[in-house]
Parts: C-alpha cells; structure tokens; sequence
C-alpha cells in the first residue's frame, strides 16, 4: 500500500486519515499536525524521510509567488530540507495549474457571470494561479494580502497592483516567522471578525480558508465561497453563517476536502516517478483520475 503523510504545522485537531483506490493502488493518506511547532516537523518529517512515499507540507508554503517571480519562505526551507528521499511538496504545482481551472469550470458548469461578481480572494501570494484567471475575467476583484497577511486595512483593486506591492514586499516578508503571516496550531480554529465591509461587499470570497475563517463575520448569508482543506465541522459552520454555495478545487475524500499539498503528493505516489511533478504532468493525472472539484450548495 502507498503511504502519504501531510505533515502540517498547523492544529492537531484537524488531523485526518483515509484510504482510497486510485490507478488500481490502495493508497493511505494522513495528515499530522505538530501545533504550530517547526521543530516537531522536522523531526517527524526526518522519522519517515524513505519510509512513506510522499510528503506533503502542510500550513506553510514552501513557495509564493507573483508576477512570474518565486519567493522561498525561510521557515518552510527548513522543514523541505528535512526530506532527503521522500519527495516533499507543498501544493503550488496545483494552485498553479489546477485552482486556474475552477474559474472557467464555475463559468461553464455553474453558469457564474464573473463580470457581474465582486470577489474578494483573500490572498494573492500563495493562489497566484486563481489571481490571474479571476482578473481575466473582468470581474470586480479585491485582493486581501495586505489584509489578511500583514494586518494592514489596504485592500488591493487589481492584479497589477498586487504584483509591485508584493515585489516590493516580498523579499522581506518572506524572511519573517510564519507565525507572524499565517494562522498555525491553535489559531486555526480562532475568529475574530475584521474587515467586515468587505466580506459583505464579496459576492464570492475566496482563498486560503485559515484567513477566510481568520476574520470572517457571523453573516455570510448568498455567498459563494472558493476554498480548500475543509472539513466537516467547517462545512456546518459556512452553513450556519448562511453560506449559499460551497466550491473546492479539489474533490471530497472520506468526507472532508484535502489540501492541495495532499493532493499534489497523492498524484507522485501514485504516479510512480518518485519526484515532484510538472504542472502539466499533475493535470494530465489529474483528467486520468477524473478528479472534479467538490461544488455543494448549502443554504437556498
């Protein structure tokens, strides 16, 4: 049996396991998380470096991007380098190749008018994929990095604005502690409600659900929300707050929607070749597999 383990950073609580078939291959995927604690990574990562078959890096990103540039986190060079055998990913093969196709997939299947929308995408830098496909298509966008990641209350009303600030930004931001940029260990599961105006001014909302649920409001009522690694206490919480349609890029697995780290994993285990794959190798795989992205209406 193939074995993938995600070894996040982030809560405990939302650890998960399951198995399922794919390719004819029994495959186990499981995800661990150490708390927000860097070092228990390592280590875990360091235990089962050539005993699993691959790697997912889970609550930071090893890369983010912008404007064709690639900038490395410092913290996630760390927890990389303590794979020496196993493959380890940490989702952006996906968020650039598979999160560009969900834009044109709403369109065609679900019949959503994107230059009738106001979209507010939480984050930019780590979904630069979505970014692009989302300002093609003439919609009304706001772009949150300076909101969601840095605090500052400046939301960003075009891609080209995103890209110099990020470039300006960028090279620094991504030597500070993920800590201070990313909701980890038990901050994953706090709300503190910010930014309310634009939420309620969002049609769709869409990003990394730790900032989604970072500040989110009480009163999501008719939104569209575009996210990733959902579980099912998040489902009825979205539900609760009055969420009308739920999307994920990647399909529901024993009840719950992996992240994209997972997924990317998933795809070089059972893919046989035993290293990180290009974009067009994992949607290849990714049409093979028939995998379609999980769309779930909540409320009327």
């Amino acid at each position: 049996m193939k074995r993938i383990v995600s070894v996040s950073i982030g809560s405990s609580e939302r650890d998960h396991a399951a198995e399922l078939e794919l390719m004819g291959q029994r495959v186990r995927v499981e995800r661990i998380g150490t708390d927000g604690d860097i070092d228990k990574a390592i280590a875990l990562i360091r235990e089962l470096d050539g005993k699993v078959d691959a790697f997912g890096m889970g609550g930071i990103d090893l890369y983010v991007w912008a404007g064709g540039r690639r900038y490395e986190l410092r913290d996630a060079k760390r927890i990389a380098r303590a794979a020496g055998r196993t493959p380890i990913v940490d989702g952006s093969g996906l968020k650039n190749s598979l999160e560009r196709r969900i834009v044109s997939y709403l369109e065609d299947n679900m019949h959503i008018r994107w230059p009738e929308r106001k979209v507010l995408l939480v984050s930019a830098v780590d979904r630069f994929g979505m970014a692009e496909e989302l300002a093609k298509t003439g919609c009304d966008l706001i772009i949150g990095d300076l909101m969601f990641v840095l605090g500052l209350p400046v939301p960003l009303r075009s891609l080209g604005t995103f890209v110099r600030v990020a470039r300006l930004l960028a090279p620094i931001v991504v030597q500070l502690p993920i800590s201070v940029l990313y909701p980890t260990g038990e901050k994953q599961t706090a709300t503190k409600p910010k930014f309310q105006k634009y939420y309620q001014w969002a049609d769709v909302i869409a990003g990394d659900f730790h900032f989604i649920r970072r500040h989110m409001p009480d009163d999501l009522t008719g939104k569209t929300v575009i996210t990733q690694t959902i579980t099912k206490k998040d489902v009825d919480e979205l539900k609760r707050r009055g969420v009308r349609l739920l999307v994920t890029s990647t399909p529901e697995v024993n009840g719950r929607s992996f992240a994209t780290n997972v997924i990317e994993a998933l795809l070089i285990a059972v893919s046989g070749r035993g290293r990180e794959l290009a974009p067009e190798e994992y949607l290849a795989l990714i049409d093979e597999l028939d995998l379609r992205p999980r769309i779930e209406q909540l409320n009327d």
